[in-house]
């Protein structure tokens, strides 16, 4: 016969003393009142994703903007300046150069794209990299506090950090870098932690 948690509602061998989910203490037969218990047929060992964000692209965009102004700008003072000094400048080397010039906010583009911060059930996920990846994992039950935290720039523009401290030694403090609407985020991860202490 088995036993299912009054918490989560998994099911449980009759013996145990805790549920194998949740942890919860398992009520048996004639120790406490009777309660009802809703029944998750969630997938045992699958994590639930509750946010998944990257850096904000705010000044990737800007970048772009500026690298075209640059472009055109670049185009008008060779156009001008070019007949006077007598340097014949072709016009495919002009556009080569304009080109050239958007190559700066690509890779910083590219660089952000690289970098995902995830939020599950019961673990804060940093994946980085493009060509080699590298993904830490930050339990839920060893963090100590969260912290957001903007320069003014970064309040001006309404985005900013999320600091996590956390009880590794090797690793005590995460940042997640350059979030949009950090303060929601945080608010979301300190639930998380909160639902898994309860």
């Amino acid at each position: 016969m088995e036993i299912f948690c009054t918490e989560c509602g998994r099911e449980n061998r009759t013996e145990a003393q805790f549920c194998k989910k949740c942890g919860a203490v398992l009520e048996h037969d004639g120790e406490q009142e009777t309660k009802v218990a809703v029944r998750n047929d969630e997938p045992e060992g699958e994590e639930l994703e509750i946010f998944s964000i990257r850096p904000t692209l705010m000044f990737v965009k800007l970048g772009y903007g500026l690298a075209v102004v640059a472009a055109f700008l670049l185009a008008a003072v060779l156009a001008t300046v070019g007949p006077l000094i007598s340097l014949a400048v072709s016009s495919g080397i002009v556009v080569l150069l304009g080109i050239s010039l958007l190559l700066i906010p690509a890779f910083y583009h590219i660089r952000q794209k690289t970098v995902r911060y995830t939020l599950t059930d019961s673990k804060v996920e940093i994946d980085e990299g493009l060509i080699s990846k590298t993904t830490r994992n930050v339990p839920l039950r060893i963090i100590q506090d969260v912290t957001v935290s903007a320069n003014f720039f970064q309040r001006i523009l309404g985005f900013g950090d999320i600091e996590i401290e956390n009880a590794n030694e090797n690793d005590d403090r995460i940042v997640l870098k350059n979030i949009d609407l950090p303060k929601k985020y945080a608010a979301t991860l300190l639930e998380q932690m909160r639902l898994l202490n309860k």
